[in-house]
């Protein structure tokens, strides 16, 4: 986070009241276009009130935006980048899907995976590139509960996939045939 987003986050309670989507804007944070799927399966599935997200990936459009595995060929650093944009990916999915972030109640789990190499433990910090996000745009109150894994690989060879399961307005149902 750009020290230009601390200081509007802690710029007093006005910023905690907005809306998500008005703290985007607060933040000027502009989201990419939702990603498509790179196969045969829905990109988001509500039943309920939960919105489950497939594995979000840091791509931008069908394209991976980072290559490697945190120790071998990334750092932190690289990780925390791109758990950003798989984030932000997630965002724009579900803003597509509900047609504003402001339906969102709570952030009820992410799941986050984290290509590795040899005897890497810093997988927490990693995720955090996704969970500071997260809490920039919906509050502290929305922190999901988080489980962090490292694995071998992951597609496209990207390093960081999240699972995010979302819970959202009752009476915002919507009809996934008419996406």
């Amino acid at each position: 986070m750009s020290a230009n987003s601390k200081e509007k986050m802690t710029a007093g309670e006005a910023v905690r009241s907005a809306s998500a989507e008005q703290r985007l804007k607060e933040l000027e944070i502009e989201l990419p276009s939702p990603p498509e799927p790179f196969g045969t399966y829905a990109e988001a599935v509500q039943t309920g009130n939960l919105l489950f997200l497939t594995g979000m990936l840091p791509t931008d459009g069908r394209t991976a935006k980072f290559i490697g595995r945190v120790g071998a060929e990334l750092d932190v650093e690289a990780g925390r980048a791109a758990a950003r944009i798989a984030a932000m990916n997630a965002l724009a999915v579900v803003r597509e899907y509900l047609g504003s972030l402001d339906k969102v109640t709570r952030i009820v789990r992410l799941g986050v995976f984290v290509a590795t190499s040899g005897d890497v433990r810093d997988q927490p910090k990693v995720a955090d590139g996704a969970s500071e996000l997260l809490q920039d745009i919906f509050g502290k109150e929305k922190n999901p509960c988080r489980s962090v894994f490292g694995v071998a690989s992951l597609p496209l060879g990207t390093p960081v996939e999240l699972e995010i399961i979302f819970e959202v307005a009752s009476s915002e149902r919507l009809n996934v045939a008419s996406l």
